[in-house]
């Protein structure tokens, strides 16, 4: 039985997003060859038909991924790594999804920085790693 392009999506979704996630809390870095392979694998699954989008979405999802997050990049809100995560994410999610995903890593990110500050007793200039917040994102909109 050959797997849903739904469920492959979810599944690049999961392995990409949970694996920068782990990386990002170990290291407080998300590497270039994650993100680039990920970038490639979501171009690849559009090509061969097995994601859930055409390569149109996936590009133009890769794209809205960057632009959202380039703006929290050049504040210095958030890592170059983080840009390039949620731009890899895209080519899996396609526009539509990756809007989702942004979205749900925001609520997913407040939680977290919320929970960062009560865990440090302190409320202001904190800084934690974000992968996480871009996971549970991700994941949201993977399963949406």
């Amino acid at each position: 039985m050959v797997p849903s392009p739904a469920t492959v999506t979810t599944v690049a979704v999961s392995i990409c997003s949970l694996t920068a996630a782990v990386i990002d809390l170990r290291t407080r870095r998300v590497p270039n060859g994650l993100t680039g392979a990920a970038a490639v694998a979501g171009v690849a699954m559009a090509l061969t038909g097995t994601g859930r989008v055409g390569i149109g979405g996936a590009v133009l999802g890769g794209v809205i991924g960057l632009t959202l997050m380039l703006p929290g990049y050049v504040w210095g809100a958030t890592g170059g790594g983080d840009v390039k995560l949620l731009a890899a994410v895209g080519t899996f999610l396609g526009p539509d999804r990756v809007l989702l995903a942004f979205f749900g890593m925001a609520i997913g990110g407040g939680l977290l920085a919320l929970a960062t500050a009560v865990a440090r007793r302190r409320l202001f200039n904190q800084t934690f790693a974000y992968a996480p917040a871009i996971a549970i994102g991700a994941l949201f909109a993977a399963l949406k």
